[in-house]
């Protein structure tokens, strides 16, 4: 605390405004507002709001000489270094996913041609529908740039080429696959009856939905993936993305945001939320 009161005082005083000191502003800033992005809409926000009020309180008693507040703060805030690991798992984990995502880069990860996608986007299409009318319900994960192997190992592997039929087999009601996710790598249905993690989501209206949506929001708040859903009580189809669903699509919207997600890393949309 003290170096940096130091540094700040040199800086009001004209004598380090070099460009390497905007250098360091800037990135310090960047680094700020895209963890205020990170913990936005998420319990973060009050428990990042009650280490501030610790530490304007820490800045007033060093300020008015309170000795035994100012001890009493420090021993809680070399505890609070690890407490704070834990308690911001989810944000630092959902963080460095997406770093490692690499932005812009990972569009060089996007598999195939536009004719590649857009015959993957018409099976997709096809056996959600497909599913709907048989009033069944589905789970579809699409891995895109972070991989989901350790997902697809709890499940059964498939190995088969993505096709409507295929899909909305596996998704039967008779059938001993249906309980579970369906991995999808590509053009390729990489497993079946795979486990998904029902860890809580930001989304604030998690509660209201079924155990299929909630495993979709999770799946998707923590990778890339895009999560197609199909209720089996209303046969509604939804797709979940960046820890958001947008619900109630019928063929031409579902097309339409499939293409969309399928050709752009950048995220997220302007979903909307609707309970299944």
């Amino acid at each position: 605390m003290d170096r940096i009161g130091e540094e700040l005082q040199a800086l009001f005083r004209g004598q380090c405004c070099g460009l390497n000191n905007v250098l360091d502003v800037l990135i310090v800033a960047v680094f700020i507002y895209y963890l205020l992005v990170l913990i936005r809409g998420t319990r973060a926000v009050q428990l990042l709001l009650g280490v501030l009020v610790l530490v304007l309180v820490y800045g007033i008693a060093v300020l008015l000489r309170l000795t035994l507040t100012t001890l009493l703060l420090q021993a809680l805030f070399a505890v609070a270094l690890i407490a704070l690991v834990v308690v911001f798992q989810p944000e630092l984990r959902r963080g460095l996913l997406q770093l490692g995502q690499l932005g812009p880069l990972n569009r060089l990860l996007v598999p195939g041609t536009e004719e590649e996608v857009q015959g993957v986007v018409d099976e997709l299409v096809r056996a959600a529908l497909l599913i709907s009318e048989a009033k069944h319900g589905a789970l579809i994960v699409l891995e895109r740039g972070t991989g989901l192997q350790d997902y697809s190992e709890t499940g059964v592997p498939v190995h088969g080429k993505l096709t409507a039929e295929l899909l909305a087999s596996i998704f039967m009601t008779r059938s001993p696959l249906h309980d579970g996710a369906v991995i999808v790598r590509g053009s390729q249905i990489l497993a079946a009856a795979c486990l998904l993690p029902l860890e809580e989501s930001a989304d604030r209206a998690v509660h209201r939905y079924g155990m299929r949506h909630r495993a979709a929001l999770s799946i998707s708040e923590q990778t890339d993936a895009i999560v197609i859903v199909v209720s089996e009580e209303t046969q509604a189809i939804s797709i979940a993305s960046n820890g958001r669903m947008i619900g109630g699509l019928d063929e031409e919207r579902l097309r339409r945001v499939l293409s969309s997600l399928l050709r752009s890393r950048i995220q997220p949309l302007p979903f909307r939320r609707q309970a299944s």
